[in-house]
């Protein structure tokens, strides 16, 4: 074998731009193409609005204006103001930021001062305006590179910060901005700076109530127990309730700011504290799964130089609160142990429906208890033995966090669909599940069914969502069945599911609907696959003559080879996500209940869509 050379030319410094652009994950997580909402174009968005929250805690500014038009982004707040003399350096030398200096920013959501930099050279244009002292200055990128400078002039604009930028193409290929999410992260932002506005593409988002105000938005009153216990302090907020009808438990976690959504110590202290709480309260030794089942509740901390797992901050590892202040553990404990005991002192009535829940849940639990150690043995066993689930190494292997990220499972029916995403999938972060047969209709049942049915038990195991999301196996969960009436049903009936029984799968972005083409269509020199009958339209047109015309009837009829074009860099996934303005009961009374006139009229008026599309194209 030749010697391969190893001299000075091949060691390589590369500089700030280069090594963001080429390790692109290193500094924001997954890229993704904006289907999922810690897809890397959103990270960008929120590095932005972070630099203008920290101006709001400061106390300069009480409003931000971000739009998103056309893929482009601008975000405008009313600060300070980047000093005119450093506006080219905060954006593009490392190492450079006002977040160094803690007298300034103490308790700030991120102290590395990369986010803008990591922005402009992710971004095939970015531009930086700063106004302040009646003088302004701006500057243009390009994918990092500084094109234009405009120095000082003077301005009549109101001082603060404003940056425009598009994500490059080139690094984050076919994205799109869906709004939701971008509106979700809005809502966190107000929630936790009550007195701040937002206002994101004309809508304005205010918070008076902070974390009260983030449950109540998103659980229907009637759909609670009692109402909200909302707890404050100098760097902590609380905020919690019992679901009337929900089995598991779901929290909303956050530092500095920072929506923490793989929770972390401040997570894992409040569910200790709130168990430790209730028991010495009530003076009873209850099991923490009965304390903690259907409990909804959302906290945040403030944490001197926090310090996270990823560079997404997406899970906290800091143990210490920093300064003169102990463990996030303690800290936690001892605020949690002194305000909630002396709210159920004062509140007797609250107190009375929480101990009624909690024996509630113990009764069940014992109910339960023999068939749920069966079900564990049942699925341990399976999952060792049979091919319902094929894992990834991402599971097997000490993997990062920022790549767990990327953690899918697909949920697929029938052994052809099956076998070809598990040839043709990524087996570092994609597994899959397969179903046996139509999942069983779920509505109306109680959380028994989910240990009784052998699938539902398989597929809770599998995710290992018992009894909460804090240990979810992965971060995606796809369903992946055929588009036509059965697969739809299937794709119904698994929702059902979710909905039923883990709604914090669904309210918290895990849950999509994988989208495979409809046709194949190609010449001698090219092969397009079409999603849709526009789509195939314009294939034709662009293929000229008679090009060959394929229409995939299922999933099994798509090759391995083929299929790896379709879940992999290219992958299309559609969000389920819930309607704000209906409940989740009413929508499963909607489409899952007994058939009523209207729903009869919905389903109609969809059929006569699809009838007038499949007429239009023939």
């Amino acid at each position: 074998m030749a010697e391969t050379l190893y001299t000075e030319d091949n060691i390589r410094s590369l500089d700030w731009k280069e090594h963001i652009r080429m390790r692109p994950g290193m500094y924001i997580g997954k890229l993704g193409d904006g289907s999922s909402a810690d897809d890397g174009i959103y990270i960008l968005v929120k590095e932005v609005v972070d630099n203008c929250i920290d101006e709001f805690v400061m106390g300069a500014g009480k409003t931000i204006e971000i739009s998103v038009r056309d893929e482009q982004v601008t975000v405008r707040d009313f600060g300070r103001g980047i000093p005119l003399g450093k506006v080219v350096d905060v954006v593009s030398k490392m190492n450079t930021g006002g977040k160094y200096d803690t007298r300034a920013f103490k308790k700030s959501v991120g102290l590395n001062g990369v986010g803008t930099k990591a922005v402009n050279a992710l971004s095939s244009f970015f531009r930086v305006e700063s106004t302040r002292d009646g003088q302004s200055k701006s500057a243009d990128f390009q994918t990092g590179e500084l094109v234009q400078e405009e120095f000082l002039e003077e301005s009549s604009r109101r001082r603060g910060t404003k940056v425009i930028f598009t994500p490059d193409e080139n690094i984050f290929k076919k994205y799109k901005f869906r709004n939701e999410y971008i509106e979700r992260m809005v809502r966190n932002y107000v929630y936790l700076n009550p007195g701040l506005t937002i206002v994101f593409n004309g809508e304005k988002f205010h918070s008076d109530n902070g974390l009260k105000d983030l449950l109540e938005d998103y659980n229907p009153a009637e759909g609670l127990l009692y109402p909200i216990i909302h707890l404050k302090g100098e760097d902590i907020e609380v905020a919690i309730t019992h679901s009337k009808t929900q089995y598991s438990e779901e929290y909303h976690s956050f530092v500095n700011g920072q929506h923490t959504t793989q929770g972390g110590t401040h997570q894992a202290a409040f569910r200790e504290a709130l168990v430790k709480t209730i028991r010495d309260f009530y003076g009873k030794n209850y099991d923490p799964s009965d304390v903690r089942k259907s409990v909804i509740a959302a906290i945040s901390i403030k944490v001197m130089e926090p310090v996270f797992e990823s560079q997404t901050k997406t899970k906290l590892g800091s143990t210490d609160m920093g300064g003169d202040l102990p463990t996030v553990r303690t800290y936690i404990n001892d605020f949690v142990g002194t305000q909630l005991d002396n709210f159920l002192h004062k509140n007797a009535d609250i107190a009375e429906k929480i101990q009624r829940k909690i024996i509630q849940a113990e009764r069940e639990r014992k109910e339960l208890s023999g068939i749920r150690k069966l079900a564990r043995e049942r699925a341990k066993k399976a999952s060792l033995h049979n091919k319902k689930l094929r894992d990834c190494r991402a599971h097997l292997d000490d993997m990062k966090n920022d790549r767990r990220l990327e953690t899918t499972l697909f949920i697929t029916e029938g052994d052809s669909a099956s076998g070809s995403i598990t040839k043709s999938r990524d087996v570092n972060t994609q597994a899959v599940f397969s179903l046996r047969g139509k999942p069983l209709n779920s509505y109306g049942m109680s959380k028994k069914i989910v240990y009784e049915n052998e699938e539902f038990n398989l597929l809770q195991a599998a995710l290992n969502i018992e009894e909460s999301l804090e240990d979810l196996r992965y971060n995606n969960i796809v369903i992946a069945t055929d588009a036509d009436v059965d697969g739809m049903h299937i794709r119904l009936l698994l929702i059902t599911f979710f909905l039923q029984f883990f709604p914090e799968l669904i309210k918290e972005g895990h849950l999509y609907i994988l989208q495979t083409p409809l046709f194949r269509v190609r010449n001698k020199k090219e092969t397009i696959y079409c999603y849709s009958e526009e789509e195939k339209r314009q294939a034709i047109d662009k293929l000229k003559g008679k090009p060959e015309i394929t229409r995939f009837k299922g999933l099994g009829e798509i090759s391995p080879d083929e299929f790896k074009h379709f879940i992999g860099d290219d992958i299309r996934l559609e969000p389920v996500m819930l309607d704000k303005a209906m409940s989740i009961e009413e929508l499963l009374t909607f489409y899952m209940g007994k058939n009523t006139p209207e729903r009869q009229d919905f389903i109609i008026e969809n059929l006569k869509v699809e009838l007038d599309l499949v007429a239009e194209d023939q």
